[in-house]
């Protein structure tokens, strides 16, 4: 695997250390990232994401969805009730897991559902007014808009 060295980017930029952060965090995480359980991640429109996993075997009450320090924690533990049967094959695992997703500035979680063994979970990024772009209004007076400028030798 190629290591990457962000060193450069410390030294020449302010407030990016995060996306540094991140692409540490990814490349480490790269190669110990378990399989298990599959899931898939949609983009339903611009703003909206759905995260799908496989959760079969496991009931609401085994699951923990949790939005920690701008990361999703998705979490499963089944309690132990299968002691008593005794199987010739288990080919459903039903193994405690934990899942992480790094959430980006803005994305929420707006809900979570579970049905038919798939753990459904909503996110929307959600841009709070002041970041948003706006339509600056064009003046035909431009008087308004001399009013704003000032002269330079009346200052000196």
């Amino acid at each position: 695997m190629r290591s990457f060295d962000f060193a450069p980017l410390h030294r020449s930029t302010i407030g990016f250390d995060q996306i540094a952060n991140l692409m540490d965090r990814v490349l480490a995480n790269d190669v110990a990232q378990p399989s298990y359980p599959p899931y898939n991640i949609e983009k339903l429109n611009d703003d909206s994401y759905r995260i799908t996993i496989a959760v079969a075997g496991f009931g609401e009450a085994d699951l923990s969805v949790e939005v920690r320090e701008k990361s999703l924690i998705v979490s499963a533990r089944k309690a132990d009730e299968d002691a008593d049967k005794n199987y010739l094959y288990r080919g459903i695992a039903t193994r405690a897991f934990e899942r992480r997703f790094h959430l980006a500035d803005h994305v929420q979680v707006t809900g979570a559902a579970h049905a038919d063994g798939m753990l459904h979970i909503e996110l929307e990024r959600q841009v709070p007014e002041a970041l948003k772009p706006r339509q600056i209004q064009i003046a035909s007076n431009v008087s308004a808009i001399e009013k704003d400028v000032i002269d330079a030798s009346a200052v000196n």
